[in-house]
């Protein structure tokens, strides 16, 4: 087995031992996976529970962030089987297939997001066509089916050489490329406005672009903050056909520290952020 494409999606996978002692690192990365599990599971699943009870922006204006925290959820799930499968060796086959919400699930809703609010800003009349609910379900539905795909080839050519690194590279760089296409979209027209707009009407309208664009720049940021550090440490092991535990471990905080973003970002849009704001 390829240490180098195994190490891309699971750092901790460079013990092959099957009785693995746990040194510093692997200490570490516990901390780190149980933080994420013991932090992470309550503050997305209050956000799923404001959604749902329409406290925040109600489900269909949400829908696509409410898939995104159901997907996190998972992602929480997997730390905390991760945290098992030190001990529970059983559990690699389930921690590898859950791998999929990471490389593809985050990622599909986030670009959803973006999509969305560039649809809003820069198309609003195609925007209001495809408001309704069941176009939001449709995408959700074709995004999940996309994930599942992805868990299927997490599960089964982890083990293929340096297969895993170039398909999470390619996923990596289409979603970051729609994301900076809408960024740059959505700022193009922050600048711009529209003919015969009266003052207090401007100011709305550029309100709304401002925010929507907050929002992109921050989902943009944490997407390369979570696969950037990944893809070079990924790609650098093959090069030198070294695993470098410690560059894994650096990663890996990257990715677990950037899946707080979204729901602190929800919370604090809906001014329900309280003291999670600690995070």
């Amino acid at each position: 087995m390829n240490n180098s494409t195994v190490n891309f999606t699971t750092p901790e996978a460079s013990t092959n031992s099957t009785t693995q002692s746990i040194g510093l690192l692997d200490s570490l990365e516990i901390c780190v996976y149980s933080i994420s599990f013991l932090f992470g599971l309550p503050t997305h699943s209050y956000v799923i529970w404001l959604i749902i009870t329409g406290t925040g922006n109600g489900v269909v204006s949400a829908f696509f962030n409410l898939n995104l925290s159901v997907c996190e959820i998972g992602i929480c799930l997997n730390c905390f089987v991760y945290v098992l499968s030190y001990w529970i060796f059983s559990l690699s086959t389930l921690k590898v297939f859950l791998v999929g919400l990471t490389t593809s699930g985050r990622p599909l809703f986030q670009c959803l997001i973006c999509v969305e609010r560039y649809l809003a800003v820069v198309h609003p009349v195609t925007f209001l066509k495809y408001k309704p609910l069941r176009y939001r379900v449709i995408c959700c539905t074709v995004a999940w089916i996309i994930t599942l795909g992805s868990c299927l080839v997490c599960m089964y050519t982890l083990s293929e050489e340096n297969w895993p690194v170039w398909f999470f590279f390619l996923q990596f760089l289409l979603f970051f490329s729609i994301q900076l296409f809408c960024l740059v979209a959505v700022l193009r027209a922050l600048k711009q406005s529209g003919p015969g707009e009266r003052g207090r009407e401007r100011v709305e309208e550029n309100h709304m672009k401002r925010r929507a664009f907050y929002l992109i720049v921050i989902t943009t940021a944490s997407m390369a903050i979570i696969y950037v550090p990944y893809t070079i440490i990924g790609f650098f092991t093959i090069m030198v056909k070294q695993v470098i535990n410690l560059l894994w471990f650096v990663g890996f905080t990257c990715y677990i520290l950037a899946g707080f973003v979204h729901p602190v970002l929800y919370l604090q849009r809906t001014g329900k952020l309280l003291c999670l704001s600690l995070l």
